[in-house]
């Protein structure tokens, strides 16, 4: 038996995972990597933030990227799904953009730090202008689920 989902469990997947890795490139090529929070709309993944942070700047100079969701504490539980595509700025497209936003909005709702218990500097930096990106998924996806191999009988 494959561990490997198909296309459509491993959107699932990618859909209700809580947090996200997202990797973005520096202009010499050296990968970041960050946790975020995250929407699934239509297979693409959005992710919002302050426009000032350096993941939109690097998301500008290199659409290149990746993402990775995972979970499971044992051997036996180990599930993930990884992708690779191409990240754009949809600043520009209002109503895309308000979609997008509204979807993290919802699914996040519940775990957001209410804003008057932040630190002045923190809560400052969260009001300044939000940004969101895309990210449009290169057609091969690498998943896994270990709780797909059963031992043999006997």
């Amino acid at each position: 038996m494959s561990v490997r989902l198909s296309e459509d469990a491993a959107w699932a997947v990618l859909e209700a995972a809580h947090t996200g890795i997202f990797t973005t490139l520096k202009r010499d090529g050296m990968p970041i990597t960050l946790p975020v929070w995250f929407a699934v709309l239509d297979r693409r993944i959005y992710v919002s933030g302050p426009s000032k942070t350096k993941k939109f700047g690097r998301i500008k100079n290199d659409g290149r990227c990746s993402f990775l969701v995972e979970s499971g504490k044992r051997w036996a539980e180990l599930k993930a799904v990884q992708v690779n595509g191409t990240a754009r700025m949809i600043d520009d497209e209002p109503e895309l953009k308000a979609r997008a936003l509204a979807a993290i909005g919802e699914k996040y709702a519940a775990f957001r730090t209410n804003r008057d218990a932040m630190p002045d500097a923190v809560r400052a930096h969260y009001a300044a202008s939000t940004s969101v990106v895309e990210m449009t998924i290169a057609p091969r996806i690498l998943s896994w689920d270990n709780a797909r191999i059963t031992a043999p009988a006997g």
